[in-house]
């Protein structure tokens, strides 16, 4: 966040308590708060709030959806250039966005959508030209939550190994190159096919795993892997997309056949999967 944005959080004392994935979560808090910022060039505010609420009939006959019940809404705000009512109406639309190529966090608003709703939750979003958008995430309130302990979840071990990431989006390529040196790997960076293939053959006998991002512009990573695996057939790779099932076939890669990981990406899952298919 830049030095001319001023974050606020207002936070309440009342139980909160949400069954929820963390990390997912997280995920799209940043992806919230890196639209925000792109938002108000010129600075601003970005406004966190939590408060609890409910889901009644009013909310239905607004919104056209919702099941009727208590719930945790977060919600993110800005004070920036905010969107007009056409592109309020398509902006959880997979592939739709107003960022100019290679911008962006990687997550996009459609996933955004979709991990709220596996949630049971709703996000919606209300905007106005010149003055902000509020974005609203609804997650369903549990008022038992469970105090089970759960058991300690084992250090995943890092390496020395060398990893190609193959991603167009700059802070993505960035987090992940961030995550896998800070467990002792060697990374090295291509921002697209031509860079890729350029990349893997120049590299190619330091190289000992290819992260590739499923839908990319121009080729896409089945495409790419496609050209790795005529240099050095036994390449090693990890699909990831933050796009659905049915976008990531259509790319030509089924996530059952294929080592593949859902974007958000968890950490300790990205760490696993790393350490399990280099190890094989």
């Amino acid at each position: 966040m830049s030095e001319d944005i001023r974050l606020t959080m207002d936070l309440t004392t009342k139980d909160t308590s949400s069954l929820l994935d963390v990390n997912q979560i997280g995920q799209i808090l940043m992806n919230l708060a890196t639209n925000a910022r792109d938002a108000m060039p010129h600075g601003g505010s970005l406004i966190i709030t939590t408060e609890r609420a409910k889901i009644d009939e009013n909310f239905t006959k607004t919104h056209g959806f919702g099941r009727r019940g208590d719930y945790v809404r977060l919600s993110v705000s800005d004070t920036g250039i905010g969107m007009d009512e056409e592109t309020v109406k398509r902006i959880f639309e997979p592939f739709f966005t107003t960022k100019e190529v290679g911008k962006g966090t990687g997550l996009g608003l459609a996933s955004a959508y979709g991990i709220v709703k596996q949630h049971n939750g709703y996000i919606t979003v209300s905007s106005i030209p010149f003055k902000g958008t509020t974005f609203d995430i609804y997650l369903p309130l549990i008022k038992a939550p469970s105090r089970k302990r759960t058991p300690a979840t084992r250090e995943t071990k890092g390496g020395a190994e060398t990893i190609l990431i193959v991603e167009d989006d700059r802070d993505v390529r960035h987090v992940l190159r961030t995550i896998l040196e800070g467990q002792g790997y060697t990374t090295i960076e291509a921002m697209d096919g031509d860079d890729a293939i350029k990349t893997y053959r120049e590299y190619q006998e330091d190289i000992d795993l290819t992260i590739l991002d499923v839908v990319m512009p121009g080729r896409n990573g089945n495409e790419i892997l496609d050209d790795i695996t005529r240099i050095a057939p036994s390449a090693k790779a990890i699909f990831v997309s933050g796009y659905t099932g049915d976008v990531v076939i259509d790319k030509g890669v089924h996530s059952e056949s294929v080592d593949f990981l859902q974007k958000p990406l968890s950490i300790p899952a990205l760490l696993a999967k790393v350490r399990e298919v280099l190890d094989r």
